[in-house]
């Protein structure tokens, strides 16, 4: 008795796609063996994280990443923020939240259904160590929804409280490392997912300033820091 086929990887589609179309033109040809390469290096790369010998970090990864899902630590640090943060903790509450709600519904909808269903990885055969294991999700691989929500939700934060930038950033990086480090994504899902995520994170982020402004002492002290930055 044999089961229902896997889908075939986003990547493989594609690039059998533009194979499909390679009447049109060298360049496509091209474009699919690029993609098929591209495919191979993310792979090497989570067999090379897969392989780290940090088995101390083992546990607190994996709860990281299991203390993400349905982007629990975003919706906490939110109400933390609106609760104690005064008027700008609760307008950049509700600015972090709208992007991970504008982050989530592409990746999760347009993106998922123009792209096709990306397998996720096989950790048994790839080689991913048991302890760092949490429950595989359903859904297809591509992209990673826990690294767009939390760098959205950090990019947006951040726009609005500036001093909260360094924080955000290191909370969203661990998490979207954990998706990998655990073994349900490739690095190019978190990638992708990211990228997503930091886009519409400072398109929130912008579009609040308009509404509620920094003062002008942080405006001075941002201008003052990237002056001795440069």
């Amino acid at each position: 008795m044999t089961g229902s086929p896997r889908p075939q990887p986003v990547e493989e589609r594609l690039a059998d796609r533009l194979v499909e179309q390679a009447e049109a033109g060298p360049a496509r040809r091209r474009a699919s063996s690029l993609l098929r390469r591209l495919a191979g290096y993310d792979r090497a790369v989570y067999r090379s994280v897969a392989r780290m010998p940090t088995p101390r970090l083992d546990e607190p990864l994996r709860q990281v990443s299991d203390f993400a899902n349905f982007s629990k630590p975003w919706f906490l640090a939110a109400g933390a923020l609106a609760l104690l943060g005064g008027p700008r903790g609760r307008h950049a509450a509700l600015t972090g939240l709208t992007a991970i709600g504008a982050a989530s519904l592409v990746v999760n909808q347009p993106m998922k259904k123009s792209m096709g269903e990306r397998v996720r990885p096989d950790r048994e055969g790839l080689g991913v160590p048991t302890q760092r294991w949490v429950r595989m999700p359903s859904s297809g691989s591509f992209p990673s929804g826990h690294s767009a929500s939390a760098v959205a939700f950090a990019v947006a934060v951040g726009e609005v409280l500036p001093a909260l930038r360094p924080v955000g950033r290191v909370a969203a990086t661990v998490v979207a490392f954990s998706r990998v480090y655990t073994g349900v994504h490739y690095p190019s899902d978190v990638l992708v997912g990211a990228t997503v995520g930091a886009l519409f994170g400072r398109l929130a982020g912008r579009i609040a300033l308009r509404r509620w402004p920094l003062s002008t002492s942080t405006r001075k002290r941002q201008m003052y820091d990237k002056e001795h930055m440069s």
